[in-house]
C-alpha cells in the first residue's frame, strides 16, 4: 500500500503542477496565451479564461480528499482538454513537435495518477 500511495502522489503532484502551470496564463490572460488561442488556434477570447478556471478547479478536485465522483469527472476533463489541445494543434497544421509532448505527458502523468488513484481505492477496500 505504501508504494501505491507514493506512486499516486508522485504522479498526482506532477499532474497538478503541469495543469496549474497551463491554467495560470489562461486565467490571467497572458498576451502570448491569448494570441495562441485566438489568432493561432481560432478560438474566441473568452474560451481561454473558461478553460483555465476549469483546469484549476480540476486540480483542486483531485487534490481535495474524498468526492470520488468529482475526481472521476476531473480526470475526464483533463483527458478532454488534452485531446482537444492535440486535435486543435493538428488541425492548424502544427508540427509533431508541438502536439506529441502533450500526448506523452498526458498519458504518463494523467494516466499514471488515474491508474494509481484506482489502485489506492482497491487497496483500501481490501
Amino acid at each position: 500500500m505504501k508504494k501505491i500511495n507514493i506512486a499516486y502522489w508522485v504522479f498526482t503532484i506532477l499532474m497538478a503542477i503541469l495543469m496549474t502551470i497551463s491554467a495560470i496564463p489562461d486565467i490571467i490572460k497572458v498576451p502570448e496565451a491569448v494570441d495562441m488561442v485566438t489568432t493561432h488556434l481560432g478560438y474566441p477570447p473568452y474560451f481561454l479564461q473558461f478553460i483555465g478556471v476549469a483546469k484549476a478547479l480540476g486540480v483542486i478536485a483531485i487534490l481535495v480528499p474524498g468526492f470520488p465522483r468529482i475526481k472521476e469527472w476531473a480526470y475526464a476533463g483533463f483527458v478532454f482538454d488534452m485531446t482537444a489541445a492535440v486535435y486543435s494543434t493538428i488541425c492548424v497544421g502544427d508540427p509533431v513537435s508541438k502536439w506529441l509532448p502533450i500526448i506523452i505527458m498526458g498519458t504518463i502523468v494523467v494516466g499514471g495518477s488515474y491508474y494509481f488513484y484506482h489502485k489506492r481505492l482497491n487497496a483500501a477496500l481490501k
